[in-house]
Formats: structure tokens, C-alpha cells, sequence
């Protein structure tokens, strides 16, 4: 059954966290477990009236809504029933650092082996941060086919407001299934591989005009929109995020202007939306509160458009914000903010950086070890294909060999496999990545295990020198770095593990824009992996053993 609204449930009485303490390094440890179960198929859904196959959770699209506390343990036991064709797969907790669990971040052939057909694994692992995220496949570009769903982690109150809407989704919506699409991505035919949209959804919700299919095509015009009760002069907390697969999402509110307050999981101090406008790159979460009009009585536009430098065939998206006791059933006429259509066609880009200071503060270091350059590219490889590259190389992952496993093991060293991609840091205490784009579009860039420091981000060439807000950066786990421009990026090396560095736009990791950054291998070593995920491998080697895998593009789907 569609889901067509989330309702957050206020915090427990066991809320874990003391309201001052925003040091999101060391989580509180409340010995409560959250458990979750849930179940893989392949389903027919239709989100906005035209159907295709979905894969679904608990028969839900979205998926359900994971809820915790701050330091709680959160434990999902998944089932693979996906048949029609069988096919491996994994769930990522974007955002999550896995500190203690660094076997748990769910990329298949980096820490774990996929979960075959037929097979369960259970995840379990400590909400180390608070706010606003979700989880997806990890299998291919598996989440561009509905594999994915929102994560409420409850934590110090940096804001006040009345009411906690919950997550909002924002997706970009394909007509055709994941597989196809890839199928034409990883193409000697550039035309083909450049793959648009056919819908944009809110809550997984849209209309669609179906007389743009063929008469033959089932449809249905109208399916319908989601809506979102707002109380006059009461103040509403929305968790925005960009879960779709290749979009910029530009969200606004007819009537209606926002506050940030936090960006993926780091509170910042409160700042009014530029143009009364969200810009959020795939991956990205930013929670707003918005004030209701004072005496409204009626019903307002909600708005997600996917922004010009994205490819889609059907871009815009709309709910309905309605005061009162009941939705209308007709949608509202009202009226965009001027600036959320200019910022539509015109930016592919956050806000700036001089903008978003976190509450918490931390000051990276100014001279880190090590920097390490990336350059994105695109273009044929040796056999005539289209695929992205960083640094000359297109990554490709391999199932059957998980390089944490191999690192645990003390192998460090893959010259046979070039297309790993892997950047061994060694010791390094802090790294420095300085990524530059010359082409034409946009990147959400992110980072496993690390929320990590935003020095400097813009077109043309960086200087070399200039940080913004140098003593207390931006921090978060995704930012866009612009077509024609440079993205700088920092992080402290605390966390010992393998972690993939990508593109969080499916088509384009799947196309190899990926690398593997191996942190703190000494310490690697010394993990207490448990026997279950070196099971899974064995699992996924009995299946492997008498199925081919058609794996056509790199194997992962985003973080």
C-alpha cells in the first residue's frame, strides 16, 4: 500500500539526551535497542498513477520510517524476497558513522558481501548522530527502483518549534525500471546515456498527465497529492530530503518563508532560506521550520522542482500545505515565490558557505598531512563506453571480495585491481580532498563514515589559500560541487575503516565516479569483525557459484 504520509511520533519518555549536550562525537549509550524487520520484494506500484515494477519494503513505497533516540542501537533485520529476476542486495544507513560498527555501513564488495536471494542479514549498529537522514540500497542503482526510506534520530532540541511534521521526501520518479535505465547509461551511445526523468514526487506522491502515454499503457491521470496540516501562527518542523537519484530538488512554500536549522546531521545556527528557497543535491537533508500564516485559513502550494542542470522530462513536483480541519480536494491556484523560479533555472549550487555555521563548533586542522587531488571526468573508456572517472580511473566493485575484509586481513594492496579505485591513508591524522570539475554538470559529492569540514567550494580553480569560516566550517556527509568548480573538503581521521568516497547521483557511480578512501589500515586490522559477515560472503559464494551475475555498471548505488 502507498504511503502517503509519514507521522513522527514525539520522542519517548525515555528521551535519551541532555538539550545542551550538541557534541554529536560522543553519543550517549541509553542500552535500548530499536527493532526493525523488514522484507525485499518486487511489486507493482504506481506513485503517481502510472504503473511499474517497484521494490518495496514491507510492501511499502517509501520505505518505513526507522524512529531512535540519540545512542540507541538500531537493529534491522532484512529478508531478500526479490524475485522476477532474483538479485542480490544491501541497505546503507546514509549518515551513520559506524564508529563501533564499521562492517555495518551496508556497501556491497567494500564492507560486506550482498545478501543473496533467499538470504537474511541483520544490521545492527548505534545512531551516533541526531536528526534527519534515510537509508538505501546499495546494490547497483537498486534505491532509483524504490529501495529506500526515511530515519528519524531524536536528539538535543537546537530549535524551538510546535510542531514535528517529519520527513518529507523528495524524489526524482523513472518510468522505465533501474535496470533499463543502467542498461543504457553504461552505453557506447551518448544519447542513451544520459538518463531523464519522467515525474518528480513529494511523499511519494504526484500526478501525472497520462495522455502523454500510449492509449494502450495502463494509467491513471490525478492519482493524487499529498498533503500537510499546518496550524495558523504555530511553527512546523519539515526534515527535507533529497532522496531521489539524480535531481537537484529547489523546494519552496507559496505564502510561506523557512529557517534552516540543520543540514544532513549538523545543527547550524538558524539563517532564513535565500530566495525563500532549498536547494538539496541527492543525499542531502535540510530541516526548516516554517511559522503558519497568522489567521489563514486556507490552502497553499507546496513545491519541488527539479533544477534546470538536471535532466528530467517531468520536473515538477507539488503537495498541499491546508489550515483547517480537512484537505481540499481540488489543488490551490496560489503563487511561486519569483525567486524559486529563478533559482530553478539558474542554481546548481547550496547556499554559501559563509551562511552555515554549526552549533557545535570544531576548527579542522589548518594543515592537514596530506592533501589529495581528484579530478572528475567523462568520457569513452578503451572499449568505446561512457563512464565517469576520478583521478583516470572508473571504479568497478567485486562482490565476492569486500576490501574492509581484505584490509582486516592485512591485505592492503591491490595492484590486480586498478578499478578499486583505493587510496590508502595510512596513518594520516586529517586528509584533505580537493575535488575539481571542469565539465558541464553538477556533483553531489559524498563521504561514508565522516561528517566532514566544507572548506571552500565555487567555480573556476581554487586559490590554494581561501577557507570559509576557517575556525568553525561547514560540516555534513554531502555537498554539490558545481559544474566548472572545485570542492574542498577536510576530514579528522577517527574512524578506521573503508570508506567510499562518490557521486551521489546513481547513474553516474554506477558509471565508476567513486573512489575508496582506506583509513587508519593499522587499526583496521585490529577490528572484531563478527563471523556473521564473513558468513554472508560464504552465502553469497554458494549463490554465485551456480548463478551469472550480470553485473553492467560499477555495482554500487550511492550512499
Amino acid at each position: 500500500m502507498l504511503q502517503t504520509q509519514i507521522h513522527v511520533k514525539p520522542p519517548p519518555a525515555d528521551y535519551c539526551c541532555s538539550e545542551t549536550n550538541f557534541n554529536a562525537d560522543n553519543p550517549p549509550n541509553t542500552g535500548v535497542t530499536r527493532v526493525y524487520d523488514f522484507t525485499i520484494r518486487r511489486q507493482a506500484r504506481a506513485p503517481d498513477g502510472y504503473p511499474r515494477d517497484f521494490l518495496t519494503i514491507n510492501s511499502q513505497f517509501p520505505g518505513p520510517l526507522i524512529e531512535a533516540n540519540w545512542g540507541d542501537t538500531i537493529q534491522v533485520t532484512v529478508h531478500n524476497l526479490i524475485t522476477g529476476p532474483s538479485e542480490g542486495t544491501a541497505l546503507h544507513w546514509h549518515g551513520i558513522l559506524q564508529k563501533e560498527s564499521q562492517w555495518m555501513d551496508g556497501v556491497p564488495g567494500v564492507q560486506q558481501c550482498p545478501i543473496p536471494p533467499g538470504g537474511s542479514f541483520t544490521y545492527s549498529f548505534q545512531a551516533d548522530l541526531y536528526g534527519t537522514t534515510w537509508y538505501h540500497g546499495h546494490y547497483s542503482a537498486q534505491y532509483a527502483s524504490g529501495l529506500l526510506g526515511p530515519m528519524v534520530i531524536y536528539g538535543p532540541d537546537n530549535s524551538t518549534y510546535d510542531t514535528d511534521m517529519g520527513p518529507v521526501l523528495l524524489t526524482d520518479h523513472y518510468h522505465t525500471e533501474y535496470y533499463d535505465i543502467i542498461a543504457n547509461v553504461m552505453s557506447t551511445n551518448i544519447t542513451k546515456a544520459l538518463a531523464f526523468s519522467d515525474n518528480n514526487l513529494i511523499q511519494g506522491r504526484n500526478n501525472f498527465d497520462c495522455s502523454t502515454v500510449p492509449a494502450n499503457q495502463p494509467c491513471a491521470s490525478n492519482a493524487g497529492l499529498t498533503a500537510f496540516k499546518f496550524t495558523a501562527g504555530k511553527t512546523h518542523r519539515l526534515r527535507l530530503i533529497n532522496a531521489g537519484a539524480e535531481a537537484i530538488q529547489k523546494f519552496s512554500i507559496d505564502g510561506h518563508t523557512m529557517s534552516i536549522i540543520a543540514n544532513d546531521f549538523v545543527p547550524i545556527v538558524p539563517y532564513t532560506t535565500q530566495g525563500k528557497v532549498v536547494t538539496l543535491g541527492v543525499g542531502q537533508r535540510t530541516d526548516v521550520i516554517v511559522t503558519g500564516i497568522a489567521g489563514a485559513t486556507g490552502s497553499y502550494l507546496m513545491r519541488s522542482t527539479v533544477a534546470a542542470c538536471s535532466l528530467a522530462n517531468g520536473g515538477k513536483s507539488t503537495a498541499i500545505v491546508y489550515y483547517g480541519t480537512t484537505a481540499p480536494s481540488i489543488p490551490p491556484t496560489t503563487t511561486a515565490w519569483p525567486k524559486f523560479l529563478d533559482s530553478v533555472q539558474n542554481q546548481c549550487a547550496n547556499d554559501d558557505l559563509s551562511l552555515t555555521r554549526p552549533l557545535y563548533s570544531i576548527t579542522p586542522d589548518p594543515k592537514p598531512p596530506t592533501t589529495q587531488n581528484l579530478d572528475i571526468e567523462f568520457g569513452q573508456n578503451a572499449t568505446g563506453f561512457w563512464v565517469w572517472t576520478m583521478n583516470k580511473v572508473s571504479f568497478r566493485t567485486n562482490y565476492n571480495a569486500p576490501i574492509l575484509l581484505l584490509s582486516n586481513a592485512g591485505n592492503n594492496s591491490y595492484p590486480q585491481s586498478p578499478q578499486w579505485n583505493v587510496y590508502n591513508f595510512g596513518s594520516n591524522s586529517s586528509i584533505r580532498f580537493v575535488i575539481t570539475n571542469p565539465g558541464v554538470a553538477a556533483h553531489p559529492m559524498h563521504l561514508h563514515g565522516h561528517n566532514f569540514f566544507v572548506l571552500a567550494v565555487g567555480t573556476g580553480t581554487w586559490d590554494g589559500k581561501t577557507v570559509v569560516n576557517a575556525a568553525n566550517p561547514q560540516r555534513r556527509d554531502v555537498q554539490i560541487v558545481p559544474a566548472g568548480g572545485y570542492l574542498v573538503m577536510q576530514i579528522t581521521a577517527d574512524n578506521p575503516g573503508v570508506w567510499p568516497l562518490h557521486c551521489h547521483i546513481a547513474w553516474h557511480v554506477s558509471a565508476g565516479l567513486y573512489i575508496t578512501v582506506v583509513e587508519r589500515p593499522n587499526d583496521i586490522a585490529k577490528l572484531a569483525i563478527p563471523s556473521v559477515v564473513a558468513q554472508t560472503c560464504r552465502d553469497w559464494a554458494t549463490f554465485t557459484g551456480t548463478t551469472v551475475i550480470d553485473q553492467i555498471d560499477s555495482g554500487l548505488k550511492m550512499s
